[in-house]
């Protein structure tokens, strides 16, 4: 039995069915690449990421640490480094990126170094005794999408430091017992020696 050839009517009516099909499945994928797309660009582009990225670029200075935590060396200092079961005593001044002062030490500040923000302690174990460096902490090492006192909600924060001295806190303990025991003040021990530069 033979089959008869289609005639060239019937190819030519299938074309524009074919030729629609491949029209609606592309407008589907460039509508789902442009959602996508706006979503990468919104999530890549927010105020605290582009400002990151223009300080960085500005500087060259300006080390980024694999967290996101950028930091400049203002002072070097010399020797080991902290750890977060250390205590340290620092000088600091916090900001936000318009300038606003938000919290200052007025004198040297002992701190437990793995207790503040994230971003503060890790920038905190890269400095030796002695250093200053100003840190930009951006919202995911700080307070994230939570306003706290004066800061607002996804801030980056500035902190200018000086690590003056650290020491383990098991150290601190027993230096502020004895000086209990010898009648001395007990916040003597917690006051760091001077720092020479």
């Amino acid at each position: 039995m033979a089959v008869a050839p289609k005639s060239p009517v019937q190819s030519a009516n299938r074309l524009p069915l074919l030729y629609g099909a491949i029209g609606v499945v592309l407008g589907v994928l460039l509508t789902l690449g442009a959602i996508a797309g706006t979503k990468w660009w919104r999530a890549n582009h927010t105020p605290d990421k582009v400002f990151l990225a223009k300080n960085r670029s500005s500087d060259k200075s300006i080390v980024e640490t694999a967290s996101g935590l950028q930091y400049k060396v203002l002072t070097a200092g010399k020797g080991p480094k902290p750890v977060d079961s250390d205590v340290a005593w620092i000088m600091y001044e916090g900001k936000l990126t318009d300038g606003t002062t938000f919290d200052k030490s007025p004198q040297p500040v002992p701190m437990k170094v793995g207790e503040p923000v994230p971003g503060f302690s890790e920038g905190l174990k890269l400095m030796p005794k002695g250093s200053k460096y100003r840190f930009w902490i951006k919202p995911s090492l700080a307070y994230g999408d939570k306003a706290v006192g004066p800061i607002p909600a996804n801030s980056i924060l500035v902190f200018d430091v000086d690590l003056l001295e650290f020491m383990p806190e098991s150290v601190l303990i027993e230096k502020q017992r004895q000086m209990q025991m010898q009648g001395g003040a007990p916040d003597a021990a917690s006051q760091p020696a001077p720092a020479h530069k």
